[in-house]
């Protein structure tokens, strides 16, 4: 399985990025089956056509609206079109997901509910074909990771439904700033809109890592032309890599146990109160930290401190760092990188005498399996049957038959 790297040069965009999915080789069939089982085939014409922008060639995509009454639709009657649509479910998800962030955006920048969203243009045929089209490439390509560089914004003004309006625009904007999506600014950057709010909403959600990977290999690639002319290629890339990062063991299911790249950060704090200190560490749990362990500390001035830890996923890095300055007291933040060595394991439930209870499954070197039941239903059961710990686990140790796994080995 390879992974997929994303570069754009210098912005994104949604036509962009199908024209270069087309050409790296999607067959235009996986790209429009989920918008005829979506019911929307007689409402567009989409073609692909060889096309050049500074004398580099790649593909054009382009929709045209045959609709005679084009449809202004909501993000609700978008949201009923996808979920009731015979789509499957690892395709409608991602789907889902794109539009969803660009109603939330829409919403938030005009002061609406998101199902009270007109999208205009980005509810418009060629945007929705835009976006399924790109999503459908994607889910056939399956790569084990998809990597982007960061893209530029652009500067000046661009021309919306809604008038004409500073770029970025505000979905942009938006976008940006709840996925903490990192841009590139420069200061002669050129006129003109090189990200639009449906590229940055597709690199939002369909991509794992905002960076390159150190190392790699182009298995294929395919170019993407925009319709903007500028003094330099206007082109989205997409590439079929082979990555030789050291994280690359990750996705590989066949080593137990399997290494993986964490980070660590940490900080002494001694002007916060324990309440606070208390409600700090509960938000990095709360944020997806893997685990979190802090102590008093003797510090300067012989005032007692906290020491605290946490213990993070490597791609979310930047976005703990944050918190550490926006919920505690701290002025500085102490970060590594390190390798950790893990077991495969799965959660799902598991039939015993007390009927389906919570477990995880742990996959040893040897082959050999341990289920685990997970220690609130040990202490659920506890209260309910008034016995104790111990012959609650010695009565599942027993008594347990089927495992019912609710995700892949990982």
């Amino acid at each position: 399985m390879e992974d997929v790297l994303i570069e754009c040069s210098p912005g994104i965009s949604g036509d962009m990025l199908l024209g270069a999915f087309y050409d790296l080789g999607v067959p235009k069939k996986v790209i429009e089956q989920p918008l005829i089982d979506l019911g929307l085939k007689d409402l567009y014409q989409l073609t692909f056509e060889e096309s050049k922008s500074c004398s580099i060639r790649g593909i054009k995509t382009k929709v045209e609206n045959i609709n005679s009454s084009p449809i202004k639709r909501t993000w609700k009657s978008i949201k009923e079109l996808i979920l009731n649509g015979n789509l499957e479910d690892k395709l409608k998800k991602i789907i889902y997901e794109v539009f969803e962030s660009l109603a939330i955006a829409e919403g938030k920048v005009h002061g609406i509910q998101s199902d009270e969203v007109h999208f205009h243009e980005i509810g418009a045929i060629d945007s929705l074909v835009d976006i399924i089209g790109v999503c459908a490439a994607l889910n056939y390509l399956n790569p084990k990771r998809v990597y982007c560089n960061e893209p530029m914004l652009g500067k000046g003004f661009v021309q919306t439904e809604h008038g004409k309006l500073s770029v970025p625009p505000p979905a942009v904007i938006e976008l940006i700033r709840q996925k903490n999506i990192k841009v590139i600014s420069n200061s002669d950057s050129i006129n003109g809109e090189l990200s639009t709010p449906t590229g940055i909403a597709l690199l939002a959600n369909l991509v794992d890592y905002l960076e390159l990977p150190s190392k790699y290999s182009i298995n294929s690639y395919g170019v993407g032309i925009g319709n903007l002319r500028f003094p330099f290629p206007n082109l989205v890339r997409v590439y079929k890599i082979t990555s030789f990062d050291d994280s690359s063991i990750n996705d590989n299911e066949q080593i137990n146990p399997k290494c993986e790249q964490i980070s660590i950060q940490e900080a002494w704090i001694d002007d916060q109160t324990p309440e606070d200190v208390s409600n700090f560490v509960e938000k990095l749990r709360i944020e997806g930290a893997y685990d979190v362990s802090y102590q008093c500390i003797n510090m300067k001035k012989n005032r007692i401190g906290f020491s605290i830890q946490a213990i993070l996923p490597i791609e979310k890095k930047e976005f703990f760092r944050r918190l550490w300055f926006d919920y505690s007291n701290t002025i500085g933040v102490r970060e590594r990188t390190q390798s950790r060595w893990t077991l495969l394991r799965r959660r799902g439930e598991c039939s015993t005498t007390f009927g389906n209870i919570k477990a995880k499954q742990t996959l040893k070197p040897d082959g050999s399996i341990i289920m685990k039941p997970e220690n609130d239903e040990i202490l659920r059961l506890k209260l309910k049957h008034k016995i104790s710990t111990y012959e609650i686990r010695k009565i599942i140790k027993e008594t347990g038959k089927k495992f019912n796994a609710f995700e892949n080995w990982k």
